[in-house]
């Protein structure tokens, strides 16, 4: 299905607990990407499917200029990515059978559902980061994104790194308005960060400074584990299904 966002076509798929009977009430987990992905990677897929198994619907949904939702990859910021959370947070808050809402992201997605989680954490009952990419912002401070080096106060038109990916510049505008500290201060509710020890993308540090800034943070370190969860992906779908039994 599509979720409308001003214009913009947010590519979306709702999966309903495994136990879930016609008329039936229950907590809903919206389940976010990250930078270059999708809602059908095995991670995103292997984290909803284990969700729905206890208990929970979840709502996945492409981001702009990602999967199958509109716009273009290489003119999407932090801001537009925002926006779309915030339009799927109030879809799901909106959908009858909604009890309670929670948050899930990768990587950049899980710097999404940070930022989103501290404007609506008067809605949000819980927040799951998985290897959320918190120093973009910062690096995007120094002058560096995708590997490539830039001066931050005369950013070009166009980032180019990674291969053949490239960014409008105005992704590193947007990234360097963020602070990632004000954001978390403003959530207390409960939150269980994954990461990763052997991240390559997304350097572990950052999710334990982040876990322990919450108020109320709960940090899970994935031994040997990349950023993706290529070697444990097991493992993090049981924490976070062991994590969301309590509510």
């Amino acid at each position: 299905m599509y979720i409308q966002d001003d214009g913009i076509r947010l590519n979306a798929k709702l999966d309903m607990p495994s136990n879930y009977r016609p008329g039936m009430k229950c907590p809903l987990v919206v389940v976010i990407h990250g930078f270059t992905g999708h809602i059908e990677e095995p991670h995103i897929i292997a984290v909803s499917k284990g969700i729905n198994d206890v208990g929970f619907a979840t709502l996945r949904a492409d981001m702009y200029g990602h999967g199958h939702s509109d716009g273009e990859f290489r003119k999407h910021t932090l801001y537009k990515w925002l926006t779309n959370a915030l339009t799927v947070i109030d879809y799901a808050r909106g959908l009858d059978f909604v009890t309670d809402l929670y948050l899930c992201g990768h990587s950049q997605g899980g710097l999404l559902v940070m930022l989103a989680a501290a404007m609506k954490h008067d809605v949000v009952k819980g927040l799951i980061p998985l290897s959320p990419a918190c120093m973009i912002p910062e690096i995007a401070r120094s002058g560096e994104l995708l590997g490539e080096r830039f001066d931050p106060d005369h950013i070009p038109e166009v980032l180019h790194g990674w291969g053949d990916l490239e960014l409008d510049g105005n992704y590193a505008r947007v990234a360097q308005t963020i602070h990632v500290e004000e954001a978390i201060d403003r959530y207390t509710g409960p939150v269980l960060l994954i990461h990763g020890d052997a991240d390559e993308a997304v350097p572990v540090e950052y999710g334990v400074r982040a876990a322990e800034r919450y108020a109320n943070g709960r940090l899970v370190l994935i031994p040997g584990d990349d950023h993706c969860y290529d070697r444990h992906l097991d493992r993090v779908v049981t924490e976070v299904q062991d994590w969301l039994r309590q509510f």
